[in-house]
């Protein structure tokens, strides 16, 4: 930075690899995270959000999260300023990114820094954080129990939707009665274990689906027998088909734009 010149947001841009991991921390600035490409999972100390390229997260100042990456991720983050960040959502939130957002994410991560000192920058700040308001949240939050038994209990649940381990096989290897998690989860996170459960794959799935997965190989590594009863259970859980959301995703649109470009050549 030169001289005392200040900025209304800050970028960065960097790509890390299938397996990666950033420990706990917080930014005294709002942050918006978003994979170009890639899936991440993004935990503060109530949720877990899997972050799919189509959707960013929301990171409020002071909000204490840590990230861990799903395949190779192209990750593009905006740091807002506090007076500024002020304005928006004091939650985190998973949002929609919108052509516009998304084209807009990329321009000012190009610039590098918005100053309020010049008046296109300026405007480019306001732009940016016009479109945050607007953005359609999205339902990609898993609550998260704070008692340890039901914690653990959820991060197997978690890490493979797919387990055919019985619930209290899990639940004893979480160190708890399955009577005793059932209890828990509803107090502690406002759903049922069940209910919990089916949330974690259908984010999962969405996560597979935005990586180009068809939608009956989403529903399978997600634990559902079979096609149908998958593709209710998504579309009342996010209004879309999964066929549909899958041909929205840019790893679909980069597939058929390579398919296309093979057939003219």
């Amino acid at each position: 930075m030169a001289g005392d010149e200040v900025f209304d947001v800050r970028s960065l841009a960097m790509s890390l690899r299938a397996g990666g991991f950033l420990g706990a921390h917080r930014h005294r600035w709002g942050q918006l995270v978003f994979a170009l490409t890639g899936v991440m999972r993004v935990v503060t100390d109530e949720a877990a959000f899997m972050v799919p390229a189509t959707k960013a997260i929301w990171m409020p100042p002071e909000t204490r999260h840590k990230i861990h990456i799903h395949g190779e991720v192209a990750l593009r983050t905006l740091y807002i300023a506090p007076d500024r960040a002020g304005a928006l959502q004091q939650t985190p939130a998973a949002l929609a990114v919108s052509p516009l957002l998304r084209a807009l994410i990329l321009h000012i991560v190009e610039v590098g820094m918005l100053s309020p000192g010049k008046p296109d920058q300026d405007r480019l700040a306001g732009v940016l954080t016009d479109l945050l308001k607007a953005a359609p949240q999205e339902d990609l939050a898993l609550p998260l129990p704070a008692d340890p038994r039901a914690a653990a209990f959820a991060g197997l649940l978690a890490k493979d939707p797919n387990d055919p381990r019985s619930l209290t096989a899990l639940a004893r290897d979480a160190g708890a009665s399955l009577r005793t998690l059932q209890r828990l989860f509803p107090e502690e996170t406002g759903l049922t274990i069940e209910a919990w459960r089916r949330k974690a794959r259908l984010i999962l799935a969405m996560a597979r689906l935005a990586e180009g997965a068809s939608v009956t190989s989403a529903a399978l590594d997600c634990g559902y027998a079979g096609a149908a009863g998958f593709i209710a259970a998504f579309s009342s859980q996010f209004g879309v088909t999964p066929g549909r959301y899958r041909n929205a995703s840019p790893a679909s649109a980069e597939a058929s734009a390579l398919e296309r470009s093979k057939l003219t050549n």
